[in-house]
């Protein structure tokens, strides 16, 4: 880039003095230099003497610039006879490409990230180039360490901060970790154990490419971010640093090794091993604590910058480049734990990420974005200028005008002006990511009262805010504060407590029931003190504190969830937890994603994690009002469907390791009831039948202990049961209920297709065929479930007498509701009642079993929604009953999600809606002429 304005009388004659000292090299080119050659050449010499040095010393170079496309530079061979040498062609190296991302960037050819980008790869050839070198000199002298088994074990050499981050600046130091997978001794002449074998050649690598000498540095190499710092061994093995971490880790290295990555040496098993640290890193709940570590070494850095005057310094310094990387890797470690796409080394694409996940917004990351970028320029620039690993302003004059004209501004005053900007934006975002986020403090009152307890407090401060039962919250409170759990806090975990709690209170008395809240409060900070990273979500996110109590004043279910599994908690700060429930496709990708763990225990409760989550997630749209409970009751079906068929594959693996295959042996799962007609409630059990086949003659499985078929899918079943009901840290995935089976509990756990068949076809009564209507088929082989939809079809599509199926239907009612209805004159039983879900579903049953036979559309059909439709659109119900029915089940089904959220029985008061919907569905079933309202008496 050129400058019109001209240059000062110092730089004219510094760039007159530079051209004069090239004028050899210049000769020596095969042709003059074009118009935009010779503007590129002055934007050298004004940005870079270490450039021209590097030219003055390497002549062929200018040639290999000026090349079309400025290619690569060649990297060096380090002879193993020439040891010697190998300083010098590092540095030569090291120089020579150095110098070409200087005169990229000048030409306009790389972007900032490009150059750090190669600034990055080059650090990475050196250190291999050196590594390669080295190992073969200390394989001659030592041969190589092999482990108790034989193997061979390499150094491993971690690259943190921005040469982890794939992000390093033009002149910046390396921060270097070795490690070697596991100990050992050198076969070599000379032996050596391994700490002492990998610490002599790490230690010669790091001189290898630190040490100044007549050719300069090729990368400074700094060792000190390594367990226990200058104190700690040079190198450690897998083991030690495993212990390390899990004894001694702290937060400011959860920040170091967010950006690490095994840049030289055993390359494969150095990135194996960062897997295993990243629960060290990435916490698996939402982790506020990560900011507390951040305050800490932010404080540090400020009173650095102070103590030695670093105002001006771009990265450490005030808006710097250091804010905007903690920035987005606070917020990272705060959720990358539950979000694997925040799991980024690199700053830019970790904004990226943090904005397509919604937790900055796409104003702030662009313009973060661009801030990074001009003070990543700003500093390559500083320390291109003489290869010094600088991030303050010069105060030279000459130094100023050679930066802000090498940027394209007039003088030093027009960079500070686009400078300055950039500083304050960025500082005031960092300064509001640190400043603690307490909302509205509470009143003083809860203040007092609670920092008095457990001996002091006056109960009439709790029934001023609001404590019906004033005497019970305060000895509940008491009881709280002289707790074990309490006292145990360390000082800086109760200082968040005693921050938290007053807010808790007042949150709670501000609720319609503030007494149960209370309750549900203490019962949930019981199960979260000991997890103080919960103390700093609610301490940090006053929106969460909030929002927790409004659900627990309101749903005694999701209160119990929450004491019981508090991770569950994050979905209170989750910012999807607001949009829509993902489609079924993504719901089964996160259930399939626990097939991927090699663990059993671990996959069955990351499994029931992501069960959980969801299903919590979908609560909390019904309890917010953003879907209704038929949208909610769905969505519950289809992660139960994924969760089924989950576990079927874990299941099936696990008896196929034990007992091989059936050839052409097929296995399916059929949901009824409320899964099978996709209406599933929170807390429902599944009711479960499990069908087989196999071809004819077929003995057995193929493994090292066969089964026949018959113990092999009886086994695969009760295993899939098995799975489904074991206790977790969560809980159960769900309870199962295989009475529907045909003969019921005195029938085998898992029918053949032909047996099944038969049975429907020949012995089943028609409260089976009934219960047949809402049954699909939800997870196993492809096949065997089509021919189950087949069968049903056939089942349910035979004819039958009218008369017969209605006195079989209306018998079958009244014997239900005399044993089952727990409705009275004020309440109405909503599913066994007179005019429930059961009437309902009975009406809709009868409807499918008398049409089937002459209208096969609705055997497609398996929700109550649906088959209201299907049945409108043959003419069986009218469009009155159509219209009054899907308003009578959407009011059914409101009220009953309602009693379950609230831990309540499925018994309302007879309100005016609810009395509607009965008399809509009363109506419905006179109008068919199904008086299940007036039943026969039973003999």
């Amino acid at each position: 880039m050129t400058v019109a304005a001209p240059l000062s009388p110092p730089l004219q004659a510094c760039v007159e003095r530079a051209l004069a000292r090239l004028q050899p090299i210049l000769a020596q080119l095969p042709a003059p230099l074009a118009a935009g050659e010779q503007a590129l050449l002055q934007q050298l010499v004004i940005a870079s003497d270490f450039a021209i040095d590097t030219l003055l010393r390497q002549p062929a170079l200018l040639g290999q610039l000026l090349a079309p496309g400025c290619p690569p530079i060649a990297p060096p061979r380090l002879d193993p006879d020439q040891p010697s040498e190998w300083p010098v062609l590092l540095r030569r190296y090291r120089a020579a490409a150095s110098t070409r991302l200087i005169w990229r960037d000048l030409g306009g050819l790389d972007p900032v990230e490009a150059t750090l980008a190669g600034a990055t790869v080059l650090a990475e050839q050196c250190l291999g180039l050196a590594l390669d070198a080295l190992e073969a000199e200390f394989s001659s002298r030592h041969g190589v360490v092999r482990a108790e088994d034989g193997s061979v074990q390499r150094l491993v050499v971690f690259g943190l901060g921005k040469l982890g981050g794939g992000e390093l600046n033009f002149s910046s130091d390396i921060d270097l970790v070795y490690a070697y997978p596991q100990g050992g001794e050198s076969d070599g002449a000379r032996p050596l154990a391994a700490e002492e074998y990998f610490a002599r050649l790490g230690q010669r690598l790091a001189r290898l490419l630190d040490d100044t000498t007549v050719e300069g540095f090729c990368h400074r190499v700094d060792l000190r971010l390594r367990p226990f710092g200058n104190a700690g061994r040079v190198a450690l093995s897998f083991a030690g640093m495993d212990q390390y971490f899990q004894r001694e880790g702290r937060d400011w290295e959860r920040y170091a090794w967010l950006k690490a990555r095994a840049v030289a040496g055993d390359i494969d098993a150095g990135e194996a091993w960062l897997a295993t640290l990243r629960p060290f890193v990435y916490r698996r709940y939402l982790d506020f604590t990560a900011l507390d570590g951040l305050r800490e070494m932010k404080a540090a850095i400020n009173a650095e910058v102070a103590r030695k005057g670093m105002g001006e310094d771009i990265k450490r310094g005030p808006g710097g480049i250091r804010e905007i990387e903690f920035l987005a890797q606070s917020l990272q470690l705060i959720r990358g734990g539950r979000e694997p796409a925040l799991r980024e080394r690199r700053l830019l694409p970790a904004l990226q990420a943090l904005m397509a996940s919604g937790q900055i917004d796409a104003d702030t990351g662009e313009r973060l974005m661009a801030s990074y970028r001009f003070l990543r320029v700003l500093e390559n620039r500083l320390q291109m200028l003489r290869d010094a690993q600088t991030h303050r302003l010069p105060e030279d004059a000459l130094d100023r005008e050679r930066i802000a004209r090498g940027l394209g501004h007039a003088d030093w005053a027009g960079l500070l002006a686009a400078w300055q900007p950039v500083r304050d934006w960025v500082n005031g975002e960092f300064a509001a990511l640190l400043a603690p986020r307490r909302g509205q403090a509470a009143p003083d009152a809860l203040t007092g009262y609670w920092r008095d307890l457990p001996e002091g407090g006056d109960v009439q401060v709790l029934a001023q805010a609001g404590f019906a039962d004033a005497e019970g919250a305060d000895q509940a409170l008491r009881d709280f504060a002289s707790g074990h759990g309490v006292a145990s806090l360390s000082d800086q975990a109760r200082a968040r407590l005693d921050r938290v709690l007053p807010a808790l209170l007042q949150a709670a008395a501000d609720t319609e029931r503030a007494d149960a809240a209370l309750k549900r409060v203490l019962g949930l900070l019981q199960a979260v003190l000991r997890r103080t990273s919960y103390l700093a979500l609610l301490d940090e996110q006053p929106s969460a504190l909030a929002r927790l109590v409004n659900v627990l004043s309101r749903s005694a279910l999701l209160a119990e969830r929450l004491v019981g599994y508090p991770l569950l908690l994050d979905e209170l700060l989750d910012t999807r937890v607001g949009g829509p429930i993902p489609p079924p496709a993504q719901v089964s990708a996160a259930c399939a994603a626990a097939l991927q763990i090699d663990d059993p225990e671990s996959a069955l409760r990351a499994l029931n994690e992501t069960r959980l989550a969801l299903s919590f997630r979908m609560a909390l749209a019904f309890h917010d009002g953003r879907q209704d409970a038929l949208a909610c009751t769905a969505q519950l079906a289809q992660l139960a469907d994924a969760v089924v068929d989950t576990v079927y594959r874990m299941a099936l693996a696990e008896i196929e390791q034990a007992h091989g295959q059936i050839a052409g042996g097929r296995f399916a799962v059929i949901g009824y009831g409320s899964l099978g007609g996709n209406e599933l409630g929170f807390g429902s059990d599944l009711d479960l039948v499990f069908l087989h086949d196999q071809p004819p003659g077929c003995e057995g499985s193929d493994g090292r202990r066969p089964l026949d078929p018959g113990r092999y899918y009886a086994r695969l079943a009760q295993k899939m049961m098995s799975l489904l009901g074991a206790v977790t840290a969560g809980g159960r995935l769900y309870d199962t209920d295989v009475r529907l089976r045909p003969d019921g509990g005195k029938g085998a756990l898992v029918s053949s297709l032909a047996s099944y068949t038969e049975y429907q076809r020949e012995r089943a009564w028609t409260w089976e065929h009934q219960a047949l209507v809402r049954a699909r088929a939800v997870a196993g082989d492809p096949g065997l479930m089509a021919d189950f939809t087949a069968v049903r079809a056939a089942t349910l599509g035979r004819q039958r007498d009218w008369a017969t199926l209605v006195d079989d239907v209306v018998r079958m009612r009244a014997r239900m509701r005399a044993e089952l209805d727990r409705s009275d004159a004020a309440r109405l039983d909503l599913k066994q009642g007179a005019g429930g879900v059961v009437d309902l579903e009975f009406l809709l049953q009868t409807g499918v079993l008398a049409l089937a036979a002459t209208q096969p559309s609705l055997l497609a059909q398996t929700s109550s929604q649906a088959l209201i439709d299907a049945l409108g659109q043959v003419g069986w119900l009218d469009a009155a009953s159509v219209t009054g029915l899907h308003c009578a089940h959407a009011i059914l089904l409101d009220s009953g999600l309602g009693c379950t959220l609230d831990r309540r029985p499925r018994i309302v008061a007879r309100t005016p809606a609810i009395e509607q919907a009965g008399a809509a569905i009363a109506a419905a079933c006179a109008r068919v002429g199904l008086m299940l309202g007036e039943p026969p008496a039973v003999g």
